[in-house]
């Protein structure tokens, strides 16, 4: 599931941008190119996350963590505080939310260590 999530935001835009390339040959970016590039991206994006939902509910099935209990989906929530509760249930994270959280945070402290320390500065090169 770790190394699906990372490819969602790394390995499709990668892909994107190597079909692209393919399509443009040379010269100046085309619209078509563009095209392709962002529905390259799209595409396998989706496919990337359906990969995943079918990974986390296979990992749900097979450490026997699979849900009781209806989810509802976070958009369709009520946001006046009235959560479901049901006797004998906690919430908690499953795999797949607890994946996608390390990669995160993987994700933002990598990018720290390279703004901060890696990139250089562009203030004060004149």
């Amino acid at each position: 599931m770790g190394v699906v999530a990372l490819n969602v935001w790394t390995g499709s835009p990668l892909l994107g941008l190597w079909v692209g390339s393919r399509v443009q040959g040379g010269g100046p970016p085309s619209m078509t190119a563009i095209f392709v590039v962002a529905v390259t991206i799209a595409v396998v994006a989706l496919a990337l996350t359906k990969l995943l939902t079918i990974l986390g509910d296979a990992y749900e099935r097979a450490s026997g963590q699979a849900s009781t209990v209806r989810q509802h989906a976070p958009w369709l929530r009520s946001m006046r505080g009235e959560r479901p509760q049901y006797e004998g249930q906690q919430p908690r994270l499953t795999g797949m939310e607890r994946v996608l959280v390390i990669v995160v945070m993987l994700a933002a402290g990598a990018f720290e260590v390279w703004f901060f320390f890696l990139s250089g500065s562009s203030i004060g090169q004149g």
